[in-house]
């Protein structure tokens, strides 16, 4: 294949395989969450929920860099089905937030229990310093590649 004729032979065989690890990494929670039933997408508004106990699409857009049309057609679907109901009390402005209808909560809790186990399974597997090391050396490669790319963080 045609290689970059600026970036020497071993630093680019690196940087392809780090970047297929990252789109192997995402991706096996692409196929964990077909396995479940559910989109990739739907996956990250429950693993929002997990985290701050309720979503908005705002908070999704920018926590996974995704488009604001993918996520409203994620929050269509989920609504239809009865898995999101609007909170009120957490709605501010035209930001709307959402939580889960009871139907949802029962989604929810066997989706991201055992997405809860795997984890687990794989940080001890990795261990605690390992998986410390890996989250530092990507926010940092994140922060390195942004300032490359001209992107203000």
């Amino acid at each position: 294949t045609e290689r970059c004729r600026c970036m020497d032979r071993n630093k680019a065989e690196l940087l392809h395989e780090l970047n297929r690890a990252i789109i192997r990494f995402r991706g096996s929670y692409s196929v964990w969450s077909n396995a479940q039933g559910i989109s990739y997408h739907e996956m990250l508004v429950y693993y929002t929920i997990r985290e701050y106990g309720f979503c908005t699409q705002k908070l999704i857009c920018e926590s996974y860099l995704l488009p604001k049309q993918t996520i409203n057609n994620v929050f269509a679907n989920l609504r239809k089905k009865g898995i999101l109901l609007q909170d009120r009390a957490r709605s501010t402005g035209r930001e709307k937030a959402f939580v889960l209808s009871e139907a949802g909560k029962e989604n929810y809790l066997q989706c991201i229990g055992k997405l809860d186990e795997a984890e687990t399974d794989a940080f001890d597997r990795m261990g605690e310093e390992k998986m410390q090391a890996l989250k530092d050396l990507f926010l940092e490669y994140d922060k390195a590649l942004g300032l490359s790319l001209g992107e203000t963080k």
